[in-house]
């Protein structure tokens, strides 16, 4: 985490700790007025996930002034954490209470929860990480460039076989480069910031080289530099497919929990009367 990323977490901490501080006041104040303690971090929690939703809701108002989205998701992240320390208030430090309808409250919660913090994660590697790259390819037409790399290559075997009349690079070209080609590879490699590819393509690049002439040398070079283009629109691919995967995950479990939580105050407050 950069320094400019705590500094903006300074004013969303500062908030969550006074939300934390007011719910203890309000259930130590319930208590002497026979109020149900359980009751009122419920709602505190409740709300709190109404607010950490509308960070989703927030990135598609981009035409309102509704703030810079890094200090929605500075808040997010904060916000996550107070719920987590909300949540054990609320079960009294329970984990996994008991009844069937809680635990299924429950597990959605900690899958959120969990998920909230890889992504965390996630958001503070993986974007930096494209900008190392040379900045964020549109991730839909990732599958359209790796094509035209593709036929690039392969046309420039063809050139080769045609302009020397001899078939090695074809052959080794089937053989080995094809298969890299052919889609996005190295997919974890790429995701745990290493360069397998680079080093995968650039022995099967030399050890057909001492083969070729020097005409056909220059196709090898051409094959080479394509090569290391797809070694980077597979790590855009790669950053890119885990993020989207990762708000696939999350965001739906979210809205599970929330109208989960509506259902649950429903019958509480059904309960209670």
């Amino acid at each position: 985490m950069t320094v400019d990323f705590l500094k903006r977490l300074l004013g969303p901490i500062i908030i969550g700790l006074a939300v934390v501080l007011s719910l203890l006041y309000f259930i130590d104040a319930g208590n002497e007025n026979l109020k149900n303690p359980a009751v009122i971090s419920g709602w505190f929690l409740f709300g709190f996930l109404i607010l950490l939703g509308a960070l989703n809701a927030r990135k598609k108002l981009i035409a309102f002034n509704l703030g810079a989205v890094r200090f929605w998701v500075a808040f997010h992240i904060v916000g996550g954490v107070a719920a987590v320390v909300i949540f054990l208030i609320h079960t009294n430090g329970i984990i996994f209470p008991l009844g069937l309808y809680e635990q299924i409250i429950a597990i959605l919660f900690w899958f959120v929860s969990v998920t909230g913090v890889f992504g965390t994660i996630f958001i503070n590697v993986y974007p930096r990480r494209l900008s190392d790259t040379g900045g964020e390819v549109v991730y839909d037409a990732i599958p359209s460039e790796l094509v035209l790399l593709r036929d690039e290559a392969e046309n420039c075997v063809m050139d080769c076989v045609n302009s020397s009349g001899e078939a090695t690079l074809s052959d080794h070209y089937s053989d080995t480069l094809d298969w890299y080609f052919r889609r996005p590879r190295f997919y974890l490699n790429h995701l745990l910031g290493g360069d397998r590819s680079s080093a995968w393509v650039g022995k099967h690049i030399e050890e057909v080289r001492r083969y070729l002439n020097d005409n056909e040398q220059e196709y090898l070079n051409k094959i080479a530099k394509l090569a290391s283009a797809k070694s980077i629109l597979d790590r855009q691919y790669s950053c890119q497919d885990l993020l989207r995967k990762w708000l696939l995950l999350h965001v739906p479990l979210s809205i599970a929990l929330i109208v989960m939580s509506i259902w649950h105050l429903i019958m509480i407050h059904l309960y209670l009367q």
